[in-house]
């Protein structure tokens, strides 16, 4: 449990954190919101309560490490990571730009913080998994968290990462399922199902937690139910809304890959900053 200031200041970074993707968006003029606001609540838990990071040396060796497999939800990655100090929040209005640190995708040799650079989808679990292995093998207590979208476990690369995690016991290993329902093309459902999800996951030998993605008590309870576990990987099915904050872009697959015009940017930022007035 936490306490009800903690739970305060947590809500209040995420309200920051949403606001900046849609003005980074905005400026942008491209990007991917839909995917970017379902998982705010995931990173802002991982980054401002449960991780062992320091922004003023990104590469500690006895770091825990974050791997974004959904790259192109970058604009969130980025936007906590300003928000904890790993880099100037002025860098944000500079998403997409020509010599910015900020790629549309996350690129871990221009990015403090960012620690692998991701986008092709299937392959951020492999990276994990051989991250966590190489935790074991030196001995060290560190966590391996990594974000899968839901979408993204239709490729079959994250079946065999699952089976490996498995098969090397890694307990140090916590994937996040950004389960919004939606991808590119339409429901997930339509599209190549992966369902039943939970299912799938316990067969390969998952410890699997359902929550709600955007409850910061059942996201960080999870997780330490999780480091709990012993001699197996756990997975969090993170129930999320694709667009979740901005009415207008909620559940709706059209924002999975499309930049807020000035106006759109406008409503946005009304409706997050409603009753700060």
């Amino acid at each position: 449990m936490i306490d009800n200031e903690r739970l305060s200041e947590l809500k209040s970074t995420a309200k920051k954190v949403r606001i900046n993707i849609i003005k980074m968006l905005a400026e942008a003029g491209s990007g991917h919101p839909g995917g970017s606001l379902s998982i705010v609540e995931i990173l802002t838990a991982l980054y401002f309560q449960v991780m062992k990071v320091d922004p003023s040396n990104p590469n500690w060796p006895d770091r825990d490490r974050f791997v974004l497999s959904k790259g192109h939800a970058a604009p969130a990655l980025y936007a906590v990571l300003a928000e904890k100090g790993f880099f100037s929040k002025e860098e944000l209005m500079t998403l997409r730009k020509k010599g910015s640190i900020l790629q549309g995708h996350p690129d871990m040799k221009k990015t403090p913080g960012v620690e692998i650079s991701t986008g092709s989808l299937g392959q951020g679990l492999s990276v994990a998994v051989g991250m966590a292995l190489g935790y074991k093998l030196d001995n060290k207590q560190n966590y391996v968290y990594v974000l899968l979208g839901d979408g993204e476990i239709e490729e079959g690369q994250i079946w065999e990462a699952a089976m490996a995690a498995v098969h090397y016991n890694l307990d140090n290993l916590i994937a996040v399922l950004d389960y919004n329902g939606l991808q590119i093309d339409g429901p997930i459902s339509q599209v190549m199902s992966p369902e039943p999800i939970k299912v799938k996951w316990q067969a390969f030998g998952w410890n699997v937690i359902e929550i709600d993605g955007h409850d910061f008590e059942e996201i960080i309870t999870a997780i330490n139910e999780a480091q709990k576990v012993k001699g197996r990987p756990t997975i969090l099915i993170a129930k999320t809304v694709k667009g979740k904050g901005v009415s207008f872009m909620e559940n709706e697959v059209d924002w999975h890959g499309k930049a807020p015009s000035a106006q759109e940017a406008e409503q946005a930022l009304r409706e997050l900053n409603k009753g700060e007035e």
